[in-house]
């Protein structure tokens, strides 16, 4: 199966971002083609310092690396590299209607802030050319990105029928339990990058700080180390972590926590972030202190995608009569 995915090189990359994409991509990688993105052209649709962006982008792909994205399995690159995404995106601007964009729950939230801008409302169909570029057949996505796939897959599909046979009708996937890991401060909202730090657990926080966010992380008054989504939303997003992490139903985690404090279970959490977290933080420095490595594989990735896109702009731009 062809599969696309990408992460912006703003921000610092937190668990929620590693349970709900990152380790879907490593599962993914041995059986199927995959193409992983730094969509930096996203990033710029809201405010960010220009000075930094390159130097996150490099970074960016070291995490990808020190996750356990192998180059040699899949396709890595810049998408500001690959022209073709920001030539499709205007092209499928003229087949969207503006109403599609105005229905977007991500467009609504970030306009709220005052940032609003034309690449902001048109974000979504950039995305869509990122996906529908490769001939993409599965999007592994969170679910607040669940909206972005569904109006791809309207705008391959709207094509298709306008133009003839031409796009692959996108699917995503989505891991139900590690799709939405919420914040350990304010566990009704998502875990996000833009979010303060205390917030999220990054990849490469120290032991130290680990121990101390995830002692201070919200729980509730009750005294049992129960899974209730809907009443007990702070527990609940710890039992999800441990259960992804340790790779144990939820079910059996709570069995094992019977009869457990709040901060007893916190303290094996803790240690259980640490010890699954510590071979990212050794691959991580290992790989900026080879730069030029990382630099040839995103060159190489960048090459590779190119080749592919542009076999796919001759053929879109031939169906709509621009020689």
């Amino acid at each position: 199966m062809r599969i696309f995915s990408g992460i912006q090189p703003t921000g610092e990359l937190h668990i929620g971002n590693y349970l709900g994409a990152v380790k879907q991509w490593i599962d993914l990688q041995n059986e199927n083609d995959c193409i992983f993105c730094i969509v930096d052209l996203h990033a710029i649709t809201v405010p960010y310092d220009q000075r930094e962006l390159a130097d996150l982008v490099l970074e960016k792909a070291v995490i990808y690396l020190a996750a356990g994205l192998d180059p040699e399995k899949v396709i890595i690159f810049v998408q500001s590299q690959v022209k073709a995404h920001t030539e499709l995106c205007w092209l499928l601007n003229t087949i969207t209607p503006l109403g599609e964009l105005y229905r977007m729950t991500q467009y609504k939230e970030k306009a709220r802030s005052k940032n609003e801008n034309a690449g902001l409302l048109n974000y979504p169909i950039l995305m869509a050319a990122d996906i529908l570029l490769y001939d993409t057949e599965i999007v592994p996505v969170g679910e607040d990105q669940r909206q972005h796939v569904e109006l791809a897959r309207n705008i391959a599909r709207r094509f298709n029928s306008t133009f003839g046979e031409t796009f692959t009708v996108p699917k995503e996937k989505i891991l139900k339990e590690g799709a939405r890991i919420m914040s350990i401060t304010d566990p009704k909202k998502k875990m996000s990058k833009s979010d303060s730090k205390e917030s999220a657990i990054s990849l490469f926080d120290s032991p130290e700080n680990i121990r101390k966010k995830i002692k201070s992380a919200v729980t509730d008054t009750y005294k049992t180390i129960k899974y209730d989504k809907e009443k007990r939303p702070g527990i609940s997003n710890l039992l999800t972590i441990y259960s992804l992490l340790s790779n144990t139903k939820i079910e059996e985690v709570e069995k094992e926590m019977k009869g457990k404090s709040y901060k007893s279970f916190k303290e094996e959490l803790a240690e259980l972030i640490i010890k699954e977290l510590e071979p990212f933080r050794k691959k991580r420095k290992e790989f900026l202190s080879r730069e030029v490595y990382v630099r040839e594989i995103l060159k190489q990735g960048s090459e590779k995608a190119n080749s592919l896109a542009a076999s796919k702009m001759s053929e879109v731009k031939g169906k709509m009569g621009i020689k």
